[in-house]
């Protein structure tokens, strides 16, 4: 009977290649979700705003990157990132020991940008696809975090 190891450790080697090819390549692109706004920069930052408040959303903290950066002496094009919460999910990772680190990414990020073709474009953290690398509770509200920041912003895509 022939030695079969060179054959499993050749499948091995191929099937690891293979997997970090994925993790570095195909992961990073999936971990944003980009989508281009229908609208100027000022008009997608004021209907983020309105909806965010339609969807009993709250809005804590806006921060206005091209301000800072002018403030240091640098030239970018406009861009804002909000943090929208929405209590109930937040008090649910908050509760429990098990899902408290998940704080470092709470609450959820949207940033609103201009790139050099003069068009508006909205980018997150795809938490759908975060969710599924989480525990059952985690995994739960990450994945109704995600869902509720895309009725956010549909209507800037509509």
């Amino acid at each position: 009977m022939k030695n079969k190891f060179p054959s499993f450790l050749i499948g091995l080697v191929a099937g690891l290649a293979i997997a970090v090819l994925v993790i570095l390549v195909v992961v990073p692109k999936s971990l944003f979700t980009v989508t281009e706004s229908k609208y100027d920069f000022n008009e997608t930052v004021t209907l983020l705003e309105e909806s965010t408040k339609t969807q009993s959303w709250s809005l804590p903290h806006q921060y206005n990157l091209q301000a800072t950066m002018t403030k240091h002496g640098f030239e970018v094009k406009p861009v804002k990132v909000f943090s929208i919460c929405k209590p109930d999910l937040a008090k649910r990772i908050l509760e429990t020991d098990a899902d408290r680190h998940i704080a470092a990414m709470m609450p959820c990020r949207i940033a609103i940008f201009e790139k050099s073709d003069g068009k508006t474009y909205i980018a997150r953290i795809n938490a759908g696809m975060l969710s599924k690398l989480l525990g059952s509770n985690a995994k739960s509200v990450m994945s109704e975090a995600g869902a509720g920041s895309e009725m956010i912003l549909a209507p800037l895509f509509e």
